[in-house]
């Protein structure tokens, strides 16, 4: 059993904690936010891959209880008219379909597992720098005080303290595009629940969900420059909606209406995403999640490549002798992925890559085929030599 060290609480950094706690080590999180920011942050949406990882560290009931489920895909073309829809992975089984919620929900809901499980789990604490030696990695944060592990995992986002250990030079780059997201109350369209809508604008790529409460969540791509650092730009609501707003109305879709009917709750930030080959693990130091491999939103694979990430690795560290080992090993299933999915997600974003009407969101999850799913199977053994690999 090792002492294992996570930096970062969120959703990554929790799903490693269960993984890791599943394969029976010790393991303590330490999250710079002072509680379990429920309330911070968009809504994200869990792929049919992302609910498989969740499988696997048992805690589907517990992310269940919060937000709802996407069993089917519509595309809108810039008249409004439907030109698809279609079935999303996994819709026919309970356990797999595609789930909306907000973020702070699943950060939440998996916080709250972790630490009924018995993790230790830290709020309000921040990492200043890492110390890896021979025998132990230290952490040191900011209040002055230390703790020591024989690993240390670094799930601690885009702005990363553990990357500049591992990785110092390597940063997030922009990937092109704003992204809004809103919660609009009531629905100007009459629609059930239960369908994710896509819409094809002329200008922006805009997409939306309709909760069992007849809440509207949605979200806005739109191509241009980053948000200025520290600029007066985008500082309300007013502001961001006032911007949206025009690019929206040049065509004849519920985008529009559902965005001026939006009060308060709208959010904007920028795609970002990591540069292909940013190394991951130094000694006893390892990056996992956005810290390692952030791509841009296009896709909606953030938060389920994170819930994948957490298995292979505890899965990884349960199935080689040593830890040098199974970071390697870790690193040779998930860097094909998750880098194929930042090239994909990132040509969307710079309007590069065209998603095909035919997939099941735009463009969605890599395939999901029988060696992944063999992966994410707990109870499946990784291959250690990769000339034996499917």
């Amino acid at each position: 059993m090792a002492r294992i060290l996570v930096i970062g609480g969120g959703i990554g950094g929790t799903a490693a904690a269960l993984a890791l706690h599943k394969a029976g080590h010790d393991v303590a999180v330490f999250e710079a936010h002072p509680d379990t920011a429920e309330d911070i942050g968009a809504f994200l949406t869990l792929a049919s891959n992302g609910m498989r990882a969740l499988a696997q560290l048992d805690a589907t009931e517990a992310v269940t209880a919060s937000g709802f489920p996407l069993t089917s895909l519509r595309l809108l073309d810039g008249q409004g008219s439907e030109v698809m829809q279609a079935p999303l992975a996994g819709a026919d089984d309970p356990a797999l379909r595609y789930r909306c919620l907000r973020r702070g929900e699943l950060n939440a809901a998996l916080q709250t597992e972790a630490v009924r499980r018995g993790t230790a789990l830290r709020h309000g604490i921040r990492l200043v720098s890492v110390a890896d030696g021979p025998d132990g990695v230290t952490a040191h944060f900011s209040d002055g005080s230390t703790a020591t592990g024989d690993l240390l995992i670094g799930a601690d986002g885009l702005n990363s303290v553990v990357r500049r250990h591992v990785a110092p030079t390597a940063q997030p780059r922009y990937a092109g595009q704003r992204i809004f997201y809103g919660y609009t109350d009531g629905v100007p369209a009459a629609e059930g629940t239960g369908a994710i809508t896509m819409v094809r604008g002329s200008a922006s790529a805009f997409g939306y969900a309709v909760s069992p409460a007849g809440e509207t969540y949605w979200f806005a791509r739109v191509a241009g420059d980053p948000l200025p650092v520290g600029g007066p730009a985008h500082r309300t609501a007013v502001d961001r909606r006032e911007e949206l707003l025009p690019l929206l109305r040049k065509d004849d879709t519920p985008a529009g209406d559902i965005v001026e009917a939006c009060a308060e709750r709208i959010m904007v930030t920028n795609a970002t995403e990591m540069p292909l080959g940013t190394p991951w693990h130094a000694g006893r130091v390892l990056l996992i999640g956005d810290a390692a491999h952030a791509a841009s939103p296009a896709t909606g694979q953030g938060a389920s490549m994170a819930l994948e990430d957490a298995v292979v690795l505890a899965k990884a560290l349960r199935d080689t002798p040593d830890p040098r080992t199974a970071f390697a090993l870790y690193e040779h299933y998930r860097r094909p992925r998750v880098e194929h999915n930042i090239t994909v997600s990132g040509g969307i974003s710079r309007g590069t890559h065209t998603p095909s009407p035919a997939s099941s969101t735009t463009p969605g999850p890599p395939r999901e085929d029988d060696a992944l799913i063999r992966q994410l199977t707990w109870d499946t053994t990784l291959r250690v030599d990769p000339d034996r690999e499917d």
